[in-house]
């Protein structure tokens, strides 16, 4: 199990990822699910995966080599690197996933193994303002907009709430870091197979600002701080809204 979260905000595109993997109840092991796929002066590309690691690490690996020519009569291999806009980028990682299926996917169902997986791919290329794709295991994908600024994959269920009732297009990136590790946070506390150390990128929309990446550890003091304070306030609201009436 695993957990990853892709915001996409009118100030910029955050991507966090734990890293725990789990092959059974005592085989927890520790990798890294944000991958930065793309890197050049005209494009920034991060994928994060969650899902079935030999299927996920398949794709990762096609995508970075390169996919075959659509010609038979070609040797160019076709690669991020030459996608003109990101929504081609994310053909091209849906293609991926689908010949992972093909092969890997086909052997593991053939043996009662689950091989499903799912991919948030981000990122800009050129001058276009950064973008946040949800790809499917059937190698479909459909795009962030502004209603629901945020996807989620794997171990969704606990970390939603905090996202439902504070990130909106306009959350400054800073509060929106916060609301993302306080959505850790919580899935944390109710699943084991959601742990740290975790991965961010910060990319701002504006070019003239860094992009952030940073691996919040374990030993972590703002998260401590964050995770403590959380609590502290949950438990004191609790305590000050008044009891049901009809209980008294």
């Amino acid at each position: 199990m695993t957990y990853c979260l892709g915001m996409l905000l009118d100030e910029g595109l955050i991507m966090m990822a734990d890293t725990r993997t789990n092959a059974g109840v005592d085989n927890f092991s520790m990798y890294r699910k944000l991958h930065l796929l793309a890197d050049g002066p005209d494009r920034t590309i991060y994928a994060c995966t969650a899902g079935n690691l030999s299927v996920t690490q398949t794709v990762m690996t096609l995508i970075r080599e390169g996919l075959a020519a659509e010609s038979p009569e070609s040797d160019l291999r076709r690669s991020l690197h030459d996608a003109g806009t990101m929504f081609r980028a994310a053909q091209l990682v849906g293609e991926a996933i689908q010949i992972a299926g093909r092969t890997v996917g086909k052997a593991l169902e053939s043996l009662n193994i689950s091989a499903g997986s799912a991919i948030l791919l981000g990122g800009r290329i050129g001058n276009q303002p950064p973008s946040l794709f949800l790809m499917y295991d059937a190698g479909n994908f459909i795009q962030c907009k502004r209603e629901v600024p945020f996807f989620q994959i794997g171990e969704t269920k606990y970390g939603r709430p905090i996202l439902d009732r504070e990130v909106r297009s306009a959350t400054p990136l800073a509060d929106a870091v916060k609301c993302g590790f306080l959505s850790f946070d919580a899935a944390m506390a109710s699943n084991l197979g959601v742990a740290r150390p975790i991965d961010l990128m910060v990319m701002p929309t504006d070019r003239r600002r860094p992009i952030l990446t940073r691996r919040i550890e374990r030993d972590d003091s703002y998260f401590d701080e964050v995770s403590k304070r959380w609590s502290d306030l949950l438990h004191a609201a609790t305590r000050e809204i008044p009891n049901p009436p009809f209980m008294d």
